[in-house]
């Protein structure tokens, strides 16, 4: 989440709340969860839940990955900002690539698509400003990314399979960047093995600590792909969570297709200093580093 905001994707009565949650967005960062109503006897189980999401969120070490940041801005004498790193050197074959959650700006997609030379198909049902890009090529879709397809407040939802295959995508090479606060969780869930397959990397934000379905999507993306990357984004940064630093976290996953892992790095792997902070004026809270 970068120049973070409030996304895209859903479930029946939750995907109400979800799907209002997921597009409310900020120009500068994710809206403040709401608070959360625990009965006493259940806070120990939430800290256990915690705790095994952040054992599954454990980075390790490709042989044969560069990283480097997309999406981010830069500028002379100015700090870096925000951006999802990726293995550039594993890019090569992209076919299309999907960029979920536009807010009206799309650094990552354009900076994609002028480089490899792909489609971006952007997805946002709750924001019609469609960013440009000279030198790029970007399709926009007016609908939500969800488990299944259905309308929600009279605004259009669909499967990640049904909008790859309505593209033109099926058995293509895939790219795709996901912001969309909350919704991703039901949308991976929802997503066949064989469509996961053909994502080459999945650079994403995750938002929330404290369910169990977390800790099922990670460890179900983890049959397929390789963990590489950890960010907490410090529009988030919080004390409330413990063991986490932030409740809202960019990550990278890279299909094991074409992730080499390095059987002797280290696990978790170090933090790459080309990861930028989401808000270069606050303070950071990356994992050990105390919170503010």
């Amino acid at each position: 989440m970068h120049k973070t905001r409030i996304v895209t994707l859903s479930f029946a009565a939750v995907a109400i709340g979800v799907a209002a949650a997921y597009y409310l967005r900020s120009p500068h960062g994710p809206s403040e969860p709401g608070p959360e109503v625990q009965e006493p006897e259940t806070v120990a189980n939430v800290r256990e839940l915690r705790e095994a999401l952040l054992k599954e969120l454990q980075t390790v070490t490709l042989k044969n990955c560069t990283l480097k940041r997309y999406g981010g801005t830069s500028a002379k004498d100015q700090p870096d900002i925000g951006g999802y790193l990726m293995c550039a050197n594993l890019l090569g074959g992209i076919q299309s690539a999907y960029s979920y959650g536009i807010a009206g700006e799309d650094a990552w997609g354009c900076q994609v698509s002028r480089e490899f030379g792909v489609t971006i198909h952007q997805y946002d049902c709750f924001n019609d400003d469609r960013p440009s890009c000279d030198g790029g090529h970007f399709v926009f879709h007016d609908e939500c990314v969800g488990p299944k397809a259905e309308t929600i407040d009279g605004r259009p939802f669909d499967s990640i399979a049904s909008q790859i295959v309505r593209n033109g995508d099926t058995g293509r090479v895939l790219l795709v960047k996901s912001d969309v606060e909350g919704a991703e969780w039901d949308s991976l869930m929802a997503t066949p093995d064989d469509v996961l397959d053909r994502i080459v990397q999945l650079a994403m934000e995750f938002h929330g600590t404290n369910e169990a379905k977390f800790v099922e999507v990670v460890r179900r993306l983890k049959r397929q792909f390789h963990l590489v990357n950890l960010h907490f984004n410090n529009y988030t940064c919080t004390g409330k969570e413990p063991p986490f630093p932030a409740w809202a976290y960019q990550v990278l996953w890279v299909n094991k297709r074409v992730g080499v892992l390095d059987p002797e790095g280290p696990s978790p792997a170090p933090m790459s200093p080309l990861n930028a902070p989401d808000r270069p004026d606050a303070e950071d809270c990356q994992l050990g580093a105390a919170a503010p």
